[in-house]
């Protein structure tokens, strides 16, 4: 496997893995505008990663589609994040997963519009627009409810502190990043924390909320070494139809 399309597996299954675990949300969220806020935001990311895993398709070179890289892999060929399959829990827990995403995903396509690809910074320019937004709106959330009620603050900082240990699996380099960043077409995970920090320590200080001590990193999702029993579950609701009707088309 080339480490450009193993980066771009990447790319597209966090894209796509965050949102399903978004769309989950569709027809139950607290409030109806949050309800389509939610919707939108999957949309977007489903797009994102159309593109994203289109152009791993086209440099793999053995035919297959995004759809087909999206619903006819299993588990253990998935790259994305642990921290995008984590379960929502309650609303609160599922706008910090995403302004934690969120500020790596702004800080990683601002850095990607740079790339020495053309394709990849094409993309990276298009998705950066949406991701933009989607920060402005996780990260306002975040703060309205750190900094609002007993009851929200705590549930905050209860999901800060849930969600703290899989943010540094997003920041380590490997192999595949380490060719990447020779020919510039993609910056090195560890280079990225200061922007990622710089979006979200600010944020978490308005929030009035306290930083998780411990430096325990959950990781293995994005080598595919090691994904949770989650992943498994959002596949099996996700790919059941091409699954159960081989090809099957609208």
């Amino acid at each position: 496997m080339s480490a450009l399309f193993e980066f771009l597996l990447r790319q597209g299954d966090n894209a796509l893995v965050l949102s399903h675990r978004v769309s989950e949300w569709c027809g139950h969220a607290p409030v109806l505008e949050e309800d389509i806020a939610l919707a939108n935001t999957a949309l977007d990311l489903i797009g994102q990663a159309q593109m994203w895993l289109g152009l791993a398709g086209e440099v793999e070179g053995k035919g297959r589609s995004a759809d087909d890289l999206a619903f006819l892999r299993d588990v253990w060929d998935f790259r994305n994040l642990l921290l995008v399959e984590r379960p929502n829990g309650d609303f609160g827990h599922t706008m910090m997963r995403q302004f934690l995403f969120d500020a790596f995903n702004v800080t990683h396509l601002d850095a990607l519009a740079g790339s020495t690809d053309a394709r990849i910074a094409a993309i990276a320019e298009k998705a950066g627009k949406e991701a933009a937004y989607h920060l402005e709106r996780s990260r306002n959330t975040v703060v309205a409810l750190g900094d609002g009620t007993e009851e929200s603050h705590a549930r905050m900082q209860a999901a800060l502190e849930a969600l703290w240990p899989y943010t540094g699996e997003i920041f380590e380099n490997d192999s595949v990043s380490d060719e990447l960043a020779v020919t510039g077409i993609a910056p090195a995970p560890a280079a990225q924390r200061a922007g990622w920090e710089g979006h979200v320590l600010p944020a978490l200080a308005e929030a009035t909320l306290a930083l998780p001590s411990g430096d325990f990193v959950h990781h293995g999702g994005k080598t595919g070494r090691m994904h949770s029993e989650h992943l498994g579950h959002i596949l099996c609701e996700m790919q059941w139809l091409q699954r159960a009707y081989p090809g099957a088309t609208w």
